[in-house]
């Protein structure tokens, strides 16, 4: 008895939610005596009324949960064309010549539709709850690598500006101006790049995880530009841009805060990590259905080992000349985050000489 309860009634339906069924099924085989009775009247031809109980009950089996509601709508259904559409009316008659082989084969097709929308049902909701696994399992990945890159790109500024301020501490007296100042600036530009570190994971807790939303509205493509660039100045005087927008005004959905924060931290990598004294070019192109923003340095480049990680938020171990001082890993895993939650895609592309970061955003 259990285990036909468990068959009929699925374990997770709650009272409510078959008193729900329950009502769907009477209303909807309410619905299918009374069309029935419409068509009848005109026509006076039973031979389609069961199609129309049949569409009912293939309704009633896509929206009621278990096996029971459309088994009982199926022997409903049966009884109905019976009792009212087939002579002698109002009366249960299964003696009729033939009609045992019609109730017959109404009534298998009646169950095999019911089973086979249930057990479609049922593999849906499988593949959702499969679905949910793998995304709950990304969330978990994507927070295991901002975590690894925290670790790695926090533990050296803050090592430098332990080491700095002991020097100056303990050994001041033995240091020339000279000396004092260049403590003091290594701790100031230790403690910025931290303070663009905490900016970052501002940023990044403004989404909802791994499907995440982002508020967004239509901003001007040049104004957000300019505002990244702007912001950048303040943070590296002497930093050398060239920039590039079209002529004509552009104006797509984002969220312009976090759009200008994956910005700036492209450009500051750009700088910091290009070893080049060229200046970096910042450029922004239109497709028919993106607009493409890039950020193109003339440096030492990255290695192709690099490059396919450069985005996981994941700790480089091998050449680490070029980005020794402050990683890469932590900014472009948030700005891939930031970009993903905008329905856009980034990439890095090695060229000739340097390397061209590039995302684009959805018009």
């Amino acid at each position: 008895m259990q285990r036909l309860l468990h068959f009929l009634f699925p374990e997770t339906s709650s009272k409510k939610s078959r008193k729900k069924d329950a009502l769907i099924t009477l209303l909807l085989l309410f619905l299918a005596t009374v069309l029935s009775s419409f068509y009848f009247n005109i026509s006076q031809n039973s031979a389609n009324v069961a199609l129309l109980y049949i569409l009912a009950l293939i309704l009633i089996a896509r929206i009621t949960d278990g096996y029971f509601w459309g088994i009982f709508a199926s022997m409903t259904g049966v009884v109905c064309v019976n009792f009212l559409f087939t002579y002698p009316y109002w009366a249960l008659n299964f003696t009729l010549a033939g009609y045992p082989v019609t109730f017959i084969v109404m009534l298998a097709i009646s169950f095999m539709t019911s089973a086979a929308t249930t057990h479609m049902k049922q593999q849906m909701q499988m593949l959702s709850e499969r679905e949910q696994l793998l995304i709950e399992a990304e969330k978990e990945k994507v927070r295991a690598n901002l975590l690894r890159a925290i670790s790695h790109d926090l533990r050296t500024p803050l090592t430098s500006i332990i080491g700095s301020s002991t020097s100056y501490l303990e050994n001041g007296e033995y240091f020339n101006e000279e000396q004092k100042e260049e403590l003091v600036r290594q701790i100031y530009e230790d403690a910025n790049w931290l303070l663009n570190m905490v900016e970052n994971l501002l940023s990044v807790t403004r989404i909802q995880g791994g499907e995440a939303n982002v508020s967004k509205s239509c901003e001007s493509v040049e104004e957000v530009v300019s505002e990244a660039v702007i912001r950048l100045k303040k943070r590296l005087p002497d930093a050398q841009i060239t920039v590039r927008v079209p002529e004509d005004l552009l104006m797509i959905p984002m969220d312009a805060i976090l759009i200008e924060q994956v910005l700036i931290n492209l450009l500051e990598n750009a700088i910091l990590h290009s070893k080049s004294p060229l200046p970096i070019s910042f450029y922004v192109e239109e497709s028919e259905h993106f607009v493409i923003f890039h950020v193109r340095d003339y440096g030492i480049g990255i290695s192709p080992e690099r490059i396919r990680t450069i985005f996981d938020g994941t700790a480089y171990t091998g050449n680490i000349s070029a980005d020794s001082s402050r990683g890469m890993g932590i900014g472009l895993s948030i700005c891939k985050t930031i970009i993903s939650a905008h329905k856009g895609t980034i990439c890095a592309t090695p060229c000739t000489q340097g390397t061209d970061f590039h995302f684009s955003l959805p018009k």
